[in-house]
């Protein structure tokens, strides 16, 4: 199976998940892109590390990975996330120290804050992104510019989660949907739909 490089393109409060965000991740040459639910500590800790000027004045978590990894000369060569089950991304952390390479196995959210800290490339899949992806119709950004997150965003309480559920829809109803979240550029509620037909279509 060949891989797949992407690259994070934004992230967003959920729709459909009180307190959760989604991470949008693009194809480097292509138009699909791959949403995936995380939590608000995970959102927070790309973010800071994606904004190179912010330092807390406390290391997070990842940061402290970093630190100890560094210490002991480990270095995180890249990341996959290789598997697709249940709507849940699994991911390994490919890492090496003294020429000598090792699979670790992670939480999808966990390897992108680490990623963000390593340099290291994210990669997936191509019958993941086959499943999973998202064709982007439009070229603007993933959030108006008066949209976007920032830091202290990421700090606040999150929007209410809308209820949604899909359930009473037919597959043409949902497609419809999810061609309507793709134009909006609802990628979180759009993984949502792509989900459920996903599910239906597996039966």
């Amino acid at each position: 199976m060949s891989l797949v490089r992407l690259n994070i393109k934004g992230i967003s409060y959920s729709q459909t998940q009180s307190g959760a965000y989604a991470l949008v991740l693009n194809e480097v040459d292509g138009s699909r892109t791959l949403p995936i639910v995380i939590g608000a500590f995970e959102a927070q800790s790309i973010a800071i590390a994606l904004e190179k000027e912010i330092k807390p004045p406390r290391p997070l978590t990842h940061d402290l990975f970093k630190s100890f990894a560094d210490s002991f000369q480990i270095d995180i060569k890249q990341v996959i996330i290789h598997k697709l089950v249940d709507g849940v991304f699994y991911s390994s952390l490919i890492c090496e120290r003294d020429n000598i390479e090792e699979i670790i196995d992670t939480r999808t959210s966990d390897a992108i804050a680490l990623a963000t800290r390593f340099s290291a490339p994210i990669f997936t899949y191509e019958n993941i992104l086959d499943k999973a992806g998202i064709y982007l119709k439009m070229k603007d950004e993933f959030l108006p510019q008066e949209e976007n997150l920032e830091i202290e965003d990421l700090i606040q309480e999150p929007v209410p989660a809308k209820e949604t559920s899909y359930a009473h829809d037919t597959l043409e109803q949902l497609q419809d949907k999810l061609n309507d979240a793709v134009l909006d550029e609802d990628y979180e509620i759009a993984a949502k739909i792509r989900d459920e037909i996903n599910k239906r279509s597996s039966k």
